[in-house]
């Protein structure tokens, strides 16, 4: 017998609000600003199936990617090897994981001695080992620069912290209480996940809870396909390009070709440039993470997001291209700057067939790490991605400042940046008319001085800083973005939009986001 709509919607939401609350579970016990104050973190829930049940509203380039995580941990541990209490943690990108800094925690949720779901988290840790502070290094050229490398292991046995293994990651990263308060944080989330779900079947009963789950998959599936009517039939192509590799300055194709026929889409890669020596190849989990999240944005946001939402999607990746690399080449920047241009062809082909697509966003995370040693001989590792201009589109502006696309952080504010490390943040504004010029004109970028208090090492990874934002429908490009090196008697060196630079006491990090792409001839 069919569950009543009304049933399905409140177990639905249900779920949804349990990914939440492991979400806020995980930032009040974290350690880290980049946990606590950006919220640099994901929660979902997942059937014992392991196919997504609902995600919290978290960062979509994490998101995306955790149903590879779950299939590389139950290769390694099946259900039998499982019991109640265990934590499996993993972080390498050959295995399910994006970049070496996002650790992934997943827990088997038993109810009466049956696996009945999968919690899971993925958090950004501002430093797990590597060549640099923040494991973030601007020129890495090998995975093994990136930070230490964590297969799927248990972190956690029957509800006992695996102290070698615990031992073991923390010896290889910076600011280890740090990390260790962010482990607990991540499992302490799950815990509150576990303790959520044990509460829902109490109320549904086993068989039932599992029916309904099965039928919520299956009318989003339904409700894409209804979606997908919107979509006009053909082929669809784009093409854009990264700035360079990091090590060489030749630019990076990334080329995408998109076919619709009623209610299927197929996304294919083939024409993107072949894996690099820098480090901006994506494994293919952030590859998916962009897809699903395009096409997710584009449909009814009232339709439930889980497994059943992709069912009609194709992706068609080439192997050992820049999108599938094969280890262990470097990929630190694959999962923030290479996941936004990939968002960029993605939209850029579908804005030949609808015209309410936007034109394009900054098309970067501008991430900067600053670590070193404190006035104390303590070590500090700063991790931030900063914000810029949204692409405005058809009868709306686009929005300053924000981050976009594959992130949904927050900044730092200054107080708590100021007040964790030896840094002082010298300005923090808009950067005026950085926005694409249009009949809808694109948001600004921002503008981000910081002045290292102590000897510094620096280490960029940002894009758009040779090929503007693109705008759509005769609007005008957004601004380019800019790294500045400004010297303690104010010369100023233009840096690469890839770097490590050391950075002396009193010499400042000036950061100009880009803006977003304008729409339509003015």
């Amino acid at each position: 017998m069919r569950t009543d709509i009304v049933t399905l919607s409140v177990v639905q939401k249900a779920l949804e609000n349990i990914a939440e609350e492991m979400g806020i579970i995980l930032r009040r016990a974290s350690f880290s600003p980049n946990c606590k104050e950006r919220l640099d973190f994901s929660c979902a829930i997942f059937d014992r199936n392991a196919k997504l049940l609902a995600q919290a509203e978290h960062i979509p380039v994490h998101l995306g990617a955790m149903f590879s995580s779950i299939t590389a941990i139950l290769e390694e541990f099946p259900v039998e090897a499982m019991s109640p209490g265990d934590v499996i943690i993993l972080n390498s990108p050959y295995t399910g994981g994006t970049h070496l800094p996002d650790v992934t925690f997943l827990m088997p949720v038993f109810i009466n001695n049956k696996l009945s779901f999968f919690v899971n988290n993925r958090a950004h840790h501002a430093d797990i080992g590597g060549s640099t502070p923040g494991s973030m290094p601007g020129i890495s050229t090998e995975l093994f620069e990136e930070g230490i490398v964590i297969p799927p292991v248990k972190l956690y046995d029957r509800g006992n912290e695996v102290k070698d293994v615990m031992k073991l990651i923390l010896s290889n990263v910076r600011v280890q209480e740090e990390r260790l308060g962010d482990f607990r944080a991540q499992r302490a989330s799950l815990l509150r996940g576990q303790e959520r779900l044990m509460e829902l079947m109490d109320k549904y009963g086993q068989d039932s809870l599992f029916n309904i789950v099965k039928e919520l998959m299956d009318l989003s599936e339904k409700s894409f396909k209804s979606q997908l009517a919107n979509f006009p039939n053909g082929e669809f192509q784009f093409e854009d390009f990264l700035d360079s590799n990091g090590i060489t300055d030749d630019l990076v194709k990334i080329k995408v070709t998109i076919t619709k026929t009623d209610n299927k889409i197929k996304v294919s890669f083939k024409g993107t440039d072949p894996q690099q020596t820098g480090n901006v190849n994506a494994p293919k989990s952030v590859v998916y993470s962009c897809v699903y999240y395009v096409f997710r944005a584009l449909t009814d946001p009232t339709i439930m997001t889980n497994a059943g939402l992709f069912r009609n999607i194709e992706i068609e990746i080439p192997e050992g291209s820049l999108l599938d690399p094969q280890s262990p080449a470097a990929v630190s920047s694959g999962n923030v700057e290479t996941s936004q241009r990939i968002v960029d062809v993605l939209l850029g082909a579908l804005s030949k067939a609808i015209q309410e697509i936007p034109a394009s966003s900054q098309g970067t995370m501008n991430n900067v790490t600053i670590g070193g040693f404190d006035q104390t001989g303590k070590p500090f590792t700063y991790y931030e991605t900063i914000g810029g201009g949204t692409g405005s589109g058809k009868n709306y502006q686009g929005i300053s400042g924000v981050h976009s696309h594959m992130t949904n952080t927050l900044n730092t504010p200054v107080e708590a940046l100021e007040l964790a490390y030896p840094l002082r943040v010298k300005r923090y504004s808009f950067r005026s008319d950085s926005g694409g010029q249009g009949q809808f004109k694109g948001g600004d970028g921002l503008i981000r001085e910081i002045e290292c208090l102590v000897d510094s090492v620096v280490s960029l990874q940002t894009e758009r800083r040779k090929i503007a934002p693109y705008g759509l429908n005769g609007g005008s490009n957004g601004a380019k973005g800019l790294n500045i090196k400004r010297k303690s008697d104010s010369e100023e060196v233009v840096l690469p939009g890839r770097a490590i630079v050391n950075f002396k006491a009193g010499e400042t990090l000036v950061i100009y986001t880009p803006g977003g792409g304008g729409y339509g001839r003015e």
